[in-house]
């Protein structure tokens, strides 16, 4: 009966994780194709960035705790291979036999890394509570109202859930000693070990199932979205901003350059997700929500509405509204991201530099604010202005190009 009902729990499980998924995937290629050249750098960027954490370790403190967390995290979850094994075949830690005196040793590795996810955990909460950090303050920030800030503190508690049902398991097994399970041995009741051992099991085993379900509608999707996002991520210097193909086509045309014929329905920019990018759509929900684009950035800094942070979690609850609602009727361009938000943007890249996995708020913030002036023909008077001097001056400034050095003849 146990079987079946870990065999059912299983199926369960994996269906919903894997139609999640499934719908994610699907909301992310709304938006339009990318092509990508120099696979070989690409692979080099993940894992440095991605695997690596390169980036993370500007700030050693924070970097080695997140190092903590993921490594311990990802390495412990090979014991869910035996975990599934015994539930699904009835057995009892199936690996013990034909590793010998090779498994503790490898279960004690699993405990000392718990031990370093426990403590990053707690350090993390502290940080959170204590509100030393003011890009994580909830109350300096409005994007971190309500969900975002409560997830951060869940997914934390999850963590520590788990490790405690992971040590409380062995500690109950009465055939085994381990390196840290063996010093909880003494508080607990030897009547009862095989109830407890049972019942830590069945914990673990249903709270890991459950953080994946649960990790698909977190900002902890990063997981597993970091991979493609940093894989996608633009190889050229973060300063260089992309041109737009059609409009490069369209001034060949007017210069009698060779050119595809112009195209009348070609829209500049964009509006909403589908004028975007996949790499944009997979950034969004790549977002750690760390804030440290956010915390470097000119315009956030001056009180300005802009929060690179924020546009990446508009975006993302942009694509989850569509996957629940694919006729929705709102649009990024103004019922999630405003025009006061894009004009704040310096486009000086910090937020692309202080990313930990080089996602870029400022290609969205780019397509949209193109969309919004070369579309909607909403620009300041002082932009246009500028524009018109470039376009007639070669510079922002209304001086006629053969004057521009005479300040030096003074």
């Amino acid at each position: 009966m146990t079987q079946i009902s870990f065999i059912a729990l299983l199926l369960a499980m994996g269906y919903l994780i894997a139609r999640r998924f499934g719908l994610i995937a699907k909301t992310i290629h709304l938006a339009k194709p990318i092509s990508i050249t120099n696979s070989k750098e690409r692979w080099k960027r993940v894992l440095l960035l991605a695997l690596g954490q390169k980036k993370m370790f500007e700030k050693p403190f924070v970097g080695t705790m997140h190092l903590l967390i993921y490594l311990g995290f990802v390495l412990i979850n090979i014991e869910i291979l035996e975990i599934i094994l015994d539930g699904m075949l009835g057995t009892h830690r199936i690996f013990a036999p034909f590793l010998g005196d090779f498994y503790p040793v490898i279960i004690n590795f699993f405990e000392i890394l718990a031990g370093g996810v426990v403590l990053a955990c707690l350090v993390f909460i502290l940080r959170r509570v204590s509100k030393q950090v003011p890009r994580l303050d909830s109350a300096a920030h409005r994007e971190l109202k309500g969900f975002p800030i409560q997830d951060a503190m869940q997914i934390l508690i999850i963590e520590l859930v788990l490790m405690s049902a992971l040590y409380i398991m062995n500690a109950a097994d009465p055939d085994q000693s381990f390196v840290i399970s063996r010093h909880l041995k003494s508080f607990l009741p030897e009547e009862n070990l095989h109830i407890i051992e049972q019942s830590a099991w069945w914990i673990h085993i249903i709270g890991i199932l459950f953080f994946a379900l649960y990790v698909t509608y977190s900002k902890h999707l990063h997981i597993f979205f970091a991979f493609p996002a940093v894989y996608y991520s633009n190889l050229d210097a973060s300063a260089q901003m992309s041109e737009m193909p059609h409009v490069t086509n369209e001034v060949n045309i007017m210069l009698g350059k060779p050119g595809e014929p112009s195209n009348p329905d070609l829209k500049f920019g964009a509006q909403d997700i589908k004028d975007l990018t996949i790499k944009n759509t997979l950034d969004a929900y790549s977002c750690t929500e760390c804030g440290r684009c956010t915390e470097q950035c000119p315009a956030n800094q001056t009180g300005k509405a802009l929060s690179p942070r924020k546009i990446m979690m508009d975006t993302r609850d942009r694509l989850e509204e569509l996957q629940k609602d694919p006729n929705s009727t709102n649009i990024l361009l103004g019922n999630y991201i405003t025009a006061e938000e894009l004009r704040a943007c310096t486009t000086c890249q910090a937020c692309v530099e202080a990313c930990p996995i080089q996602l870029s708020p400022l290609e969205i913030i780019l397509a949209l604010r193109r969309y919004q002036i070369m579309e909607q023909s909403d620009a300041p008077g002082a932009w246009n202005a500028m524009f018109a001097n470039i376009e007639t001056n070669q510079a922002p400034w209304k001086f006629n190009p053969s004057d521009r050095l005479n300040w030096a003849k003074s």
